[in-house]
Parts: C-alpha cells; sequence; structure tokens
C-alpha cells in the first residue's frame, strides 16, 4: 500500500492549513511526519498543540487527505470488487503450523489486528516467539520479510527460544535476533507512549509485524477496583483505535495477546472469557482462543468478519507452534470432546 519515496517527499508543512508554528508544534510533540499525523488521535493530539478537538482532527484528516492525493491510501470510496482484488493482495505471515495458517486462510494478515487470548501457558508467548522467526522470512516462503516490533509488558520475551525456534527451523538465528527489536514496557503509561510514537519506530526498524505481549496486563494490574474501570477502559480504547490505524496506513500486521478471567455465573459452556471486554473484542479484527489439550494445544476462531468459526489442534515444540506429527499418538481431531 505504502509508498517509501512519496511518503519520503512529504512534509508536515505540505498539509493544508499548518503553518511554521503548528508543525513546531506537532514535532515537539513527537509527531514528525505526515503518516504520524495521520494516525494520530484527535484528544492527543488537540492535548499537544493547545486547541480544539475539532481543530485536531481537522489537521488529521487533512493528513490522510494528502496521504490520498500522494497515491499512499487508498481512495475513501471504492467499489468491493475493487476492494476484493486488493485484499489478494494482503501480506500474510505464516504461524508456523500449516493447520493454523489453514485455519486462518493463509495466515497472520497485515492491516489487521489478530488477537490471541487464553489462560497461562496456553501458549499465547510461544506463538509469539515463533513469529518473531517465520515472519523475518521472505514473502515466497511464507513470511513478510521485514522487522519485527515486540513489547514485552510481562517479562515473557526469551531470546534463547527464538535461537531454539530459528535452528530448528534451519534458519540463520544470529540474522534473526538482529531483525527483532525488543521494547519492554514497564507501566501503562509507558505502554501508550510507545503505541503514540508507533510509526516512527516502524520506519526507524523496517518492520511488517508488531507484536505486543500482552494488551492488558500493565493496565489490569495499574486499575484495580470498579472506581477505575471507566479510565481503564477508555485508556485502553485510545490504544487499541491507535494500533487499528497504524495496521492500515503502515500496512502491517499487528498480533496482540490477551489475559482471560472467569465468569462464575455461566452454568453452562466455558466460563473462561478474555479481559478488556468490548474494548479490546470490537478493536480486534481476528480473535483466536488457545487452550490446552494434554501436551497440544487447541486454537480456535472466536471471532472474525470471514473466518468459519472452526478449531485445530496444534503443538509446541523445539520449532515453536507447529503441526502435530501424523503418526503422533495424540493426534486426534480437535472438534472430539476431551476432558483436558
Amino acid at each position: 500500500m505504502t509508498n517509501s519515496r512519496n511518503v519520503a517527499e512529504l512534509e508536515i508543512e505540505d498539509i493544508e492549513g499548518v503553518g511554521p508554528t503548528t508543525a513546531r508544534k506537532m514535532k515537539e510533540a513527537g509527531i514528525s511526519s505526515v503518516m504520524e499525523l495521520a494516525t494520530a488521535v484527535p484528544e492527543e493530539l488537540s492535548s499537544d498543540l493547545g486547541g480544539s478537538k475539532e481543530t485536531a482532527a481537522t489537521f488529521i484528516m487533512a493528513a490522510q487527505k494528502l496521504l490520498r492525493e500522494s497515491g499512499v491510501l487508498d481512495n475513501e470510496f471504492t467499489t468491493a470488487d475493487i476492494e476484493l482484488e486488493k485484499r489478494k493482495s494482503l501480506l500474510r505471515c505464516s504461524t508456523g503450523a500449516k493447520a493454523l495458517d489453514e485455519l486462518l486462510l493463509g495466515g497472520i494478515e497485515t492491516q489487521a489486528i489478530t488477537e490471541f487470548y487464553g489462560e497461562f501457558g496456553s501458549g499465547k508467548s510461544q506463538i509469539c516467539h515463533t513469529l518473531c522467526v517465520t515472519s523475518q522470512q521472505p514473502a515466497e516462503e511464507g513470511g513478510l520479510g521485514a522487522g519485527v516490533i515486540l513489547i514485552d509488558t510481562e517479562g515473557t520475551f526469551r531470546p534463547e527460544r527464538v535461537d531454539q525456534i530459528a535452528r530448528a527451523r534451519g534458519f540463520d538465528s544470529d540474522e534473526t535476533l538482529k531483525g527483532i527489536a525488543i521494547c519492554k514496557a514497564y507501566n501503562s503509561s509507558h505502554l501508550e507512549l510507545i503505541v503514540k510514537s508507533m510509526g516512527k519506530y516502524i520506519e526507524d526498524f523496517k518492520a511488517k509485524m508488531i507484536i505486543i505481549d500482552s494488551i492488558i496486563s500493565l493496565h489490569r494490574a495499574e486499575f484495580a477496583g470498579r472506581g477505575t474501570l471507566a479510565d481503564r477502559q477508555q485508556r485502553l480504547n485510545g490504544i487499541m483505535h491507535k494500533l487499528v490505524r497504524i495496521a492500515e496506513i503502515y500496512n502491517v500486521a499487528i498480533v496482540v495477546t490477551n489475559q482471560v478471567q472467569s465468569t462464575p455465573d455461566t452454568f453452562f459452556g466455558d466460563p473462561t472469557k478474555p479481559a478488556g471486554g468490548n474494548v479490546i473484542g470490537h478493536a480486534s479484527t481476528y480473535r483466536i482462543y488457545l487452550r490446552k489439550a494434554g501436551g497440544d494445544r487447541i486454537a480456535k476462531i472466536i471471532d472474525s468478519p470471514y473466518h468459519p468459526y472452526e478449531d485445530v489442534r496444534i503443538t509446541v515444540n523445539e520449532k515453536g507452534i507447529d503441526d502435530i506429527a501424523e503418526d503422533s499418538p495424540k493426534k486426534k481431531s480437535a472438534k472430539d470432546k476431551d476432558s483436558d
């Protein structure tokens, strides 16, 4: 979608209504490019500029208009046949397991947010480690052919695991590790600041995949009790909608992991629900539930605009997320009832 030459030629001062003083304030606030302004949040921008929310929204829409006129973004209105052709050319990244790729109809998509949620030990971080490896492979080999940005909020990232996965899959582990930009977020404000500046990091690290493991951990720990719920949800909402715009404008794949909570009033079915409520649920394009099944894992599509609501059985081994061997005695249909 993006054209780097056109983007590089665009300046904030080229945006209609933005003069030298406004441009200086934007740069002081960390917005140094038209792309970053196009993904800005009106409330935050108005605070940075000391103006109204309406004025900030006007600047953001003007930046998006300039990107459309420059051929970087598509027109606001297109016909469905053109949209279908555009979706056929979307980049997709392998998860490392063919069964899971088939469930996702090709893998993790760019221009979308894919959420994996599940209990502790369900395989969320293993998927993140595997994607750090697979996404760097060339497109013809199921990757995105670019760098990865991983934001670690729980201290679960282990470079040794990435090294093991890369070696097991026959890739250059040294080059793979060099292609991963790690940022440890220590509190919710730090995470919000990182996401706000994500455009700059995407360009600096030439990334095509952004992984946040996990999206709610810090907010859940800091905003305890019902009295802080509204504030927590509002701040999470800001993060998620910023990520939605980043995914589309920068043509990157965004993967987030989410924690779960138990609903004790559920008498039938699985009482495990994703944390974060509708704020995360509505913003995520695809939502996948992971759960343990003996020594394996089951991945189930919970929400998607077009994927079938099915599930598959996968495993975790030295290759990270992988298919179950054909001759494995554990192999059985994910639809089978089990007591795991």
